[in-house]
């Protein structure tokens, strides 16, 4: 298996002949506006370009996985971290079957995607020769995961494979320990960069969630989800000191944008 890393939360794992997109956010820096304008600088989304390698990887992509993407059928607050504009258009122009929850699945539908797969939580679904189970995933603490896309987490099982663990956009929570704990995945992904809104408490897991989630991870972990957001204040280099001062960074691995990891 191959872990390709795009940006933020989009990444491609292949697998053999298959080459699957997480999460899509595939438009040009500066396409969508600011997630946050008071509490960090008001700064245009993405922070970044696509890594130059990105159009040879998304050529061979044959499924999409998307974690959760939209709150109360409302298109303006659809999650453009996850799903925005150009990665709509990639998955439409492209007929690539997506796998999403059961909640977005409709929706998606309604836009013109092709979805091969809504998942109930917890219920083991056939997935390119192997299976995919949704884990629910609690968008933020406090009153503000209500008005979030609480999505799912993906633990997929592919022949001949290591088993993988995409927590999605969540805090640490009994899911998230059930998962990691009796699912016992190979790797684990985590989204690292601590997200926040202008009101509210955390969208992701605060720093002591990722060093208890790294604990609780059965063997390699993958840490994403920074710096090409402007409401995602941690950055790589900030979580190395932190894995750094709980002795964990030779479990983690951190990979910049374009970069590809081997398992």
């Amino acid at each position: 298996m191959k872990i390709h890393h795009l940006r933020s939360a989009t990444f491609v794992i292949e697998s053999g002949e298959h080459f699957i997109l997480i999460d899509p956010m595939l438009g040009s820096k500066g396409s969508m506006p600011p997630f946050s304008v008071f509490r960090f600088k008001a700064e245009k989304n993405p922070t970044v370009n696509l890594p130059v390698n990105a159009d040879e990887l998304l050529a061979k992509v044959t499924h999409a996985l998307v974690t959760h993407s939209q709150t109360f059928g409302f298109k303006p607050l659809q999650h453009g971290d996850h799903l925005d504009p150009a990665g709509e258009a990639f998955l439409i122009e492209n007929q690539i079957p997506v796998t999403t929850p059961s909640k977005d699945k409709a929706y998606l539908e309604k836009y013109g995607m092709t979805v091969e797969n809504g998942l109930e939580p917890w219920q083991p679904t056939p997935f390119l020769g192997g299976q995919i189970t949704a884990v629910p995933a609690q968008h933020g603490h406090g009153w503000i995961h209500k008005v979030m896309a609480n999505g799912c987490g993906f633990y997929i099982e592919l022949p001949n494979e290591p088993s993988i663990y995409i927590s999605g956009d969540t805090v640490l929570t009994n899911d998230v320990n059930k998962a990691l704990t009796e699912l016992k995945p190979d790797i684990t992904v985590v989204a690292a960069g601590q997200a926040q809104m202008d009101v509210g408490q955390p969208l992701l897991m605060p720093t002591d969630e990722v060093m208890e989630f790294i604990k609780r991870s059965p063997g390699k972990v993958i840490a994403n989800h920074m710096e090409a957001l402007n409401h995602c204040p941690v950055d790589r280099s900030t979580l190395k000191r932190t894995l750094s001062a709980h002795s964990l960074v030779d479990k983690v691995s951190i990979p910049e944008d374009g970069e590809t990891l081997e398992f």
